[in-house]
């Protein structure tokens, strides 16, 4: 693996829990950590803004308290999501709260993030960042990030076209770093295939909508556990960015799933006035179709370990 070894050292297991709008907050990123997954959360998930400082303290506070009583537990470090966009108005304010809190790993979306590079830099934090293309990947390689995150085909959210056959082994001629994968990982198996192309870590998210600790509506779950990969729609229309939804989520809000009008970049919106899109139309990746329940985060993390070893011994 190319990880740093600290990171490396602390995970019980290869994943990065994916930051997801409005689902992701202090419980689900907690209970990741804490068995030995990477927390994550979009920083405008902590409304209003002053929220961000109270949501960081708590987190520190309740891992660094877990590790004191077991100093030989694997407890993952937690990321924060910062949307590096024109339309996202609290990118300064929120920044300087991951700076005074020392977030030990910043995930960056969209533009590359020269400035947040240096910032977390200064404390000696990492930075990885999502990219969809090649040339996404050398723009953030050319601001100086940490590690990239290949958001391939199938992925919850906002999400790229390209398989992971093909993006992993193209990055993977130039680059020698972290990668880590996302797109439809919702099993150990999958995992273990992710490394076996060439990723360091998986990236999952719809997995973990599907927990306790989520902050997702109970329709919500209850959807994810009865959809499938037919049930996932791609489109641009609700934010300006493609991305992966369910069906029945647009048809409940009286759309048309299979004819949604066009909708481009120059609509993309981050601030508070996206809230509804996710809010009200729910993301999902393809590997929705794999689950079949919705309980706490230690028993998808144990399953997710058992079905890896399993995998791994079914290739010796």
């Amino acid at each position: 693996m190319s990880l740093p070894p600290g990171l490396a050292q602390s995970l019980s297991l290869p994943v990065i829990g994916s930051p997801m709008f409005i689902v992701s907050g202090p419980e689900l990123v907690i209970a990741q950590c804490l068995n030995g997954v990477v927390g994550s959360f979009p920083a405008l998930n902590a409304r209003p803004a002053d929220q961000l400082d109270i949501w960081l303290m708590r987190i520190k506070t309740e891992l660094a308290a877990a590790k004191a009583t077991d100093p030989a537990r694997k407890i993952a470090p937690f990321a924060v999501n910062q949307i590096v966009h024109a339309s996202n108005d609290r990118l300064q304010h929120d920044m300087e709260a991951c700076v005074r809190h020392r977030v030990p790993i910043v995930i960056t979306s969209l533009r590359a993030p020269d400035a947040v590079v240096k910032a977390v830099h200064s404390y000696g934090g990492l930075v990885f960042h999502d990219v969809t293309t090649i040339r996404h990947a050398e723009k953030a390689l050319e601001a100086g990030v940490d590690g990239l995150i290949l958001v391939c085909a199938g992925a919850g959210g906002h999400a790229g076209t390209l398989s992971p056959f093909a993006l992993v082994g193209e990055v993977r001629r130039f680059y020698d770093g972290p990668i880590i994968l996302s797109g439809a990982i919702a099993s150990g198996g999958a995992i273990l295939a992710a490394q076996a192309m060439g990723a360091d870590l998986a990236y999952i998210g719809t997995r973990f909508i599907a927990t306790r600790e989520a902050n997702a509506a109970e329709g919500y779950k209850e959807m994810i556990v009865g959809a499938s990969a037919a049930d996932i729609v791609y489109t641009p229309y609700f934010t300006g960015v493609p991305g992966n939804y369910l069906k029945p989520s647009i048809a409940a809000q009286g759309l048309d799933p299979d004819d949604l009008p066009h909708a481009d970049k120059s609509k993309m919106s981050f601030g508070s006035g996206s809230a509804k899109a996710w809010r009200d139309i729910w993301g999902s990746g393809q590997g929705v179709g794999l689950i079949d329940d919705a309980p706490p985060v230690a028993e998808v993390i144990a399953r997710l370990k058992s079905e890896y070893e399993q995998a791994r011994a079914r290739l010796l």
